[in-house]
């Protein structure tokens, strides 16, 4: 997505275009390790949040490092006009007073709090904290449309009840600075059950309108029952929860397997509408199986559609199986595909309006394309077998994808059996415009095997830069070294233009070859995310800011911090 700023323009002059975040949804915003304003790019790292001046990009400066007290750490961010937003891990005790007025202190390490600290950046050099609030629990996604905060918890309150307390506080707790310095508990008209949970965990979502986050209300609600995965569309919030299912069946042999075997599990949906500050649950159902990650669902003309993988692909007496289910506004099933793929499992997926693409892997790489204009009468329309499998897939039109994972190779291991190995980090357009025959259009492998990038489990990390066509991302490269393993030979960035006319063409290699002094990576020096800001490239690590050309790809300037 691109943003504009029509700031000072130091440097840049006038109204200059800038980067955002990879978000899944248009017009939903997620929350990122780094954010940019077009005139000062703001980034946690290692623990710090730095504000860097980056109107000049031959002479860069860090302008201030924001103090955070040794009980907070800080991990995501938003920014929303002048106000920056620091979500952060917080781990202090709580007071638990009962009613006679005595109290007990007690850490709770597996149930820390999520803080979210407001700062009024009027003066970016000068940040001032406004306010803090905070919920309990470990954060399970944040969300931010237009004016709108949204954020959830799960708190596991059952932690609690090993302690012998006379007066037990199972209640999910919330702070506000503007309430007080200490944590009290939800009240019990905000607590909630949802239906058929037999979990003992919060899920806690909390709304805030952010336009005078100094004094505006805050609305929070705790729902009894877990929560794993979260999807936001404009008008909606979904919620996921794993139902797991013992495969014993003999009395206690189920609890036994339940303990120490991995167990299938169906997938509970959780839907709540948003109005404002004011999130109501609406309804839930259950599919079959597990889903793999917020990509796995989609909101489109009032249904719900989510793909899942049944079973383990490693299990031959019962292979696993994927399916793609539709539900309507009130969570009841219309349609669906079931026992796709028999033995693999899903690696990624994404929906595109009226199709549904998916990919799944054992030994090769099915991408299907399936039509899901009908919602219930979904049809398979093609599927292509490739090597590899595409970790993510990223749209770059209507009739093209680009895919993002790694190539595969098989390996002799002995006693006359093979295993599926994976090799460099691949780059695959796929062209979908006859969907009964989709076609790897174009593909570029990077490194061998060891080769990475967080772009493999973290969407954020995709750059690009849609009006030049240009997508990058961060990398560390292996090589076939000694033995036929990997062997460490460089990191930093690379930079495609990517079109479906002429495929996909490298523009900008920014790999720096290893430091003879050090054969291994400098993870302080590693590259979290790129962004650009009118026609500079920035990439941001955990000490340092580089700027680029982003025509040439020569290096402008540097910041340390």
């Amino acid at each position: 997505m691109d943003s504009k700023s029509s700031g000072s323009g130091e440097g840049v002059g006038g109204e200059v275009e800038y980067s955002t975040t990879n978000n899944q949804v248009e017009g939903v915003d997620e929350s990122d390790s780094v954010k940019t304003d077009g005139s000062y790019i703001y980034s946690i790292g290692n623990g710090r949040v730095v504000i860097a001046d980056v109107r000049s990009p031959d002479a860069m400066q860090k302008v201030a490092e924001i103090p955070q007290d040794e009980t907070f750490f800080p991990t995501q961010l938003f920014l929303h006009k002048k106000t920056l937003i620091v979500f952060g891990d917080k781990h202090v005790p709580y007071d638990y007073s009962d009613t006679s007025g005595s109290s007990e202190k007690m850490m709770m390490p597996f149930n820390s709090s999520t803080n979210v600290r407001f700062y009024d950046i009027q003066d970016a050099k000068s940040p001032k904290l406004i306010r803090e609030i905070g919920s309990e629990g470990y954060l399970n996604g944040a969300r931010k449309k237009e004016n709108m905060l949204y954020f959830v918890t799960n708190v596991a309150s059952y932690f609690r009840m090993s302690t012998e307390q006379d007066d037990l506080e199972l209640r999910p707790y919330i702070y506000d600075s503007e309430e007080g310095d200490k944590a009290s508990p939800l009240s019990y008209s905000d607590l909630s059950i949802l239906p058929g949970t037999l979990d003992a965990t919060y899920s806690v979502i909390t709304a805030m309108d952010l336009n005078n986050p100094k004094e505006s209300q805050i609305t929070t609600k705790g729902y009894l029952g877990s929560s794993h995965s979260l999807y936001m569309s404009k008008e909606a919030l979904y919620l996921t929860a794993p139902i797991y299912m013992s495969t014993s069946t003999e009395g206690n042999n189920a609890s036994i397997d339940m303990m120490w075997n991995p167990q299938e599990s169906n997938t509970e949906i959780y839907k709540f509408s948003l109005d404002g500050t004011n999130v109501k649950f609406v309804s839930s159902g259950e599919v079959t199986g597990s889903l793999l990650n917020q990509f796995s669902m989609d909101e489109h003309d009032g249904y719900f559609r989510i793909v899942t993988t049944k079973g383990f692909a490693w299990n031959e007496e019962t292979p696993s199986e994927n399916n793609l289910f539709i539900l309507d506004s009130g969570m009841n099933q219309v349609g669906s595909i079931e026992g796709l793929a028999k033995g693999e499992r899903i690696y990624s997926a994404r929906f595109m309006g009226d199709k549904a693409y998916m990919v799944t892997f054992k030994e090769t790489d099915p991408l299907f394309v399936m039509d899901v204009s009908n919602p219930t009468s979904p049809k398979v329309l093609g599927e292509l077998k490739i090597p590899g499998f595409s970790n993510y897939l990223h749209p770059l039109d209507e009739n093209h994808l680009i895919g993002f994972g790694y190539d595969t190779f098989s390996r002799d291991v002995g006693n006359g059996q093979t295993a599926i190995m994976t090799g460099g980090m691949k780059v695959s357009l796929f062209d979908v415009s006859d969907f009964a025959n989709p076609l790897e259009k174009d593909v570029e492998t990077i490194g061998g095997q060891g080769t990475f990038s967080p772009l493999q489990y973290d969407h954020k990390a995709l750059f690009q830069h849609r009006k030049n066509n240009l997508f990058g991302f961060p990398i560390t490269v292996y090589q076939e070294g000694k033995g036929g393993y990997g062997e460490y030979a460089g990191q930093g960035a690379v930079v495609y233009e990517v079109t479906a006319e002429k495929g996909i063409q490298e523009v900008g290699n920014l790999i720096k070859e290893k430091n003879p002094q050090r054969p291994y990576e400098e993870w302080e020096k590693s590259i979290q995310r790129m962004i650009y800001v009118g026609d500079v490239l920035y990439t941001i690590s955990m000490e340092e800011i580089r700027s680029y050309d982003l025509k040439t790809f020569k290096e402008i300037g540097v910041v340390s911090y």
